[in-house]
């Protein structure tokens, strides 16, 4: 990223003092994200600067809107409840000209947010405290936007967790054969085909009413909540670039696909694969709380299944793109996503044998 963009972006938003310095900041691969200084009268204060990947979200008005009007939700709920709502909930700083973001004359768009002193994050679970807190965070954000009228939300990926579309593109994946890779994956085209029944059960469930439509996060890893430096309590949510209309089940799963599973994402060793029930019962204690009763019985009953779900899809995801030649998932080795799709498969068949126990964890916390 040119130095010429980045100032320029800079001098386009209402920031307090004076710019003094900025760094490359996280470990994200998909924005490109700054922290910023400035010197003020009262002393420092720090901002994030971020540029948008338009080859990745391409409807950044629809975005924009959706991450302005849900964190101007969240932040009439904090005050409500008497809490800071520029340390729990990101907080959107407006450009010289009002707006949520602006464009630069190469067509890239940017958007600063205050930047969240005094906290922390994790890209693994160090302990299962933590990942209570992560299910702690998550479910307090649902509790949060119960009430928020989800179906006004702009859908920026459309059937991002539509796991029968899913399906279909690993089939037209399938039909193509774009890499010549089809006859060394057909145990795991097996294991797929033999849940197929299954596939559709959420979404069915939406359309019959079964389940209601939520704002939900869509990216729920441990990494993108930001916790207390001193406490490790779950603060704030960050990265809202994926919050569309969803179901909380699939918030759910994803979180317990990624944090529960015993083995690395691209682990070539399958065996070392299962779920964890330790760490699934402290986020589903720590999810429920947070929640506060805010789901419905047919949500909570469809937890386990969530899990499942979200497993299955993104392994399917990981098969379809290893079929098409790597298009989608970075890669740093030969057969990775491959790999990530047999660990994903790996974890539902442990699941599935864990079914009961899985079971009556959610049981015992509802």
């Amino acid at each position: 990223m040119r130095t010429e963009s980045i100032e320029g972006a800079l001098e386009c938003f209402q920031l307090e003092g004076m710019v003094s310095g900025y760094r490359s900041y996280g470990s994200g691969h998909i924005n490109s994200t700054f922290l910023v200084n400035c010197d003020t009268e009262k002393g420092r204060r720090r901002y994030i600067l971020q540029c948008m990947n338009k080859d990745i979200f391409q409807d950044i008005d629809g975005l924009m809107s959706n991450i302005a009007s849900v964190t101007e939700f969240l932040r009439k709920k904090i005050i409500a409840n008497h809490g800071d709502p520029e340390r729990e909930t990101l907080t959107l700083v407006k450009s010289v000209d009002g707006k949520s973001y602006v464009k630069d004359e190469e067509g890239n768009s940017w958007r600063v947010y205050l930047f969240v002193e005094d906290t922390i994050s994790f890209d693994v679970v160090e302990k299962p405290e933590d990942f209570y807190e992560s299910g702690y965070s998550f479910g307090h954000f649902q509790r949060l936007l119960s009430d928020y009228p989800a179906h006004t939300l702009t859908e920026t990926i459309p059937d991002f967790h539509n796991t029968s579309a899913r399906f279909r593109q690993l089939q037209e994946a399938v039909k193509n054969n774009k890499a010549g890779r089809l006859e060394e994956v057909k145990a795991e085209l097996d294991f797929v085909m033999a849940r197929k029944e299954e596939l559709g059960m959420a979404m069915n469930m939406l359309k019959e009413g079964k389940l209601p439509l939520r704002v939900t996060h869509n990216d729920t890893k441990l990494n993108n909540i930001l916790m207390d430096k001193d406490t490790r309590k779950g603060i704030c949510i960050i990265d809202l670039d994926t919050v569309m209309p969803g179901l909380s089940i699939h918030d759910f799963g994803d979180s317990i696909r990624f944090g529960a599973n015993t083995a690395e994402e691209d682990e070539p060793d399958t065996s070392k694969v299962a779920l964890s029930l330790p760490l699934f019962e402290a986020y589903v204690k720590g999810f429920l709380e947070g929640c506060e009763g805010s789901l419905t019985e047919a949500e909570v009953d469809m937890l386990p299944m969530g899990a499942k779900l979200m497993t299955i899809e993104c392994g399917m995801r990981f098969l379809a793109d290893y079929l098409n030649g790597d298009v989608y998932f970075k890669i740093h080795r030969e057969k990775q996503n491959l790999d990530r799709a047999r660990t994903q498969f790996a974890l539902v068949a442990d699941m599935e044998k864990k079914w009961e126990q899985m079971k009556a964890i959610v049981e015992k916390y509802r």
